[in-house]
């Protein structure tokens, strides 16, 4: 089966504890609901850098900087494109770039 690369984009952090805790069950429900479809549930990413052709270095990762990441397995881009579509990520105002990834090592 496909395997699906989902980058988070955007989004805010919580402002308070009492916050953070249903933003995280929110992600734990959402979690759950994908069953077996998880491949690597991921992880939020910090401070990112980016290199450009040339060698260049710079802070920030980007115009679009990925803020997190989790791989799931799905039939189609279509099912991915489900099962992606109600990720807390985005009702935290962020994205979700759904990506097919591709065996070839």
């Amino acid at each position: 089966m496909p395997k699906y690369l989902l980058g988070y984009h955007g989004g805010g952090m919580p402002a308070t504890p009492e916050e953070g805790a249903k933003v995280t069950a929110a992600w734990m429900s959402w979690m759950g609901s994908l069953g077996g479809a998880i491949v690597d549930a991921g992880n939020p990413i910090g401070a990112a850098k980016l290199i450009a052709p040339g060698g260049k270095v710079s802070d920030g990762g980007g115009a679009n900087p990925l803020t997190g990441y989790s791989v799931i397995e799905a039939a189609d881009m279509a099912a991915a494109l489900k099962l992606a579509s109600t990720c807390p990520q985005l009702a935290a105002g962020g994205t979700v770039q759904v990506a097919e990834t591709f065996a070839v090592m």
